[in-house]
């Protein structure tokens, strides 16, 4: 299909993880009422961002993947006949947990899972106490509506896991994050750090040549102001839509996939890569002969 109707919902959250799944399966209703073939939903949206802390009572909060908000969430797809990414807290085994999103198809069938690559460990996102490293690699997922690559918010910052996903055969690179400001900043910084997080995800769409959907969360949580700004990006990185910085939106949205071809061919950035020179990005630094 050349052009795909997708949807993204950027929402607030509460600690009642199965309110928090009712909530986000009526905002799904509404994106296949706008007419949305995919949609994709924030990161961690069955819960509050509760990597705030480290607290071991959090980990009763994750779940098998497929599981129980699996399950759920592949009737309504099947029903209304879309795609939903959803980004949930795995848990694996006894004591292994990852950061995961599933992607299932519109007729509810469970196409896989990617497990977060990059695993952030600043103040107020102490994600490392809680995440394994993902291990399945990067992914691309066939949709009935479209290829799409998924990785998640702090993977959003490396151009390398962006490039290879979309060598995989990408459409779409869909980023589920959960990011925000600290109430203490001066509004000069958090005007500098969205425009750094937009930024680069747009040059991903630029380098690339596919189109981007980041979706983010919005509401106060634990001294973080979630910034919201979800926003689609064309294969040139341009912005077709971005969300407020404050409101609950439910956003669908016409992404015309042909313009890879128009844009990769205008600009042949994959066509001049020189991958015999590339070696060298495997290393950590290149401080060493």
């Amino acid at each position: 299909m050349s052009k795909v109707n997708v949807g993204l919902v950027q929402m607030t959250c509460t600690a009642d993880k199965q309110q928090n799944l009712q909530k986000a399966i009526v905002k799904v209703r509404e994106a296949a009422a706008k007419g949305a073939q995919i949609v994709c939903l924030q990161e961690l949206f069955t819960s509050l961002y509760f990597c705030d802390v480290e607290d071991y009572d959090n980990f009763k909060l994750a779940e098998a993947i497929p599981g129980p908000s699996t399950d759920e969430l592949s009737k309504v797809a099947a029903e209304l006949n879309v795609v939903i990414i959803a980004s949930l807290f795995e848990k694996r085994a006894q004591g292994v947990y990852h950061n995961t999103t599933a992607v299932l198809d519109a007729d509810g069938s469970y196409l896989g899972k990617y497990r977060k690559m990059h695993i952030p460990d600043d103040p107020g996102f102490y994600e490392k106490f809680y995440f394994t490293p993902g291990d399945l690699g990067y992914k691309v997922f066939n949709t009935k509506f479209a290829r799409v690559g998924v990785l998640i918010c702090w993977d959003q910052w490396y151009p390398e896991a962006a490039r290879i996903t979309a060598l995989m055969g990408a459409d779409i690179l869909f980023y589920p994050t959960a990011i925000g400001w600290a109430t203490t900043q001066d509004e000069a910084t958090n005007v500098e750090q969205y425009n750094a997080w937009q930024t680069i995800q747009r040059s991903h769409a630029v380098a690339n040549g596919v189109h981007v959907v980041s979706v983010n969360r919005v509401g106060e949580e634990a001294g973080v102001k979630f910034w919201g700004g979800s926003f689609f990006a064309n294969p040139f990185g341009a912005i077709i839509h971005q969300t407020s910085h404050d409101n609950e939106e439910v956003v669908v949205q016409e992404l015309d996939l042909d313009k890879s071809d128009y844009y990769r061919s205008h600009w042949p950035f994959l066509r001049d890569r020189r991958i015999d020179s590339y070696q060298p990005i495997t290393k950590r630094l290149l401080d060493e002969d």
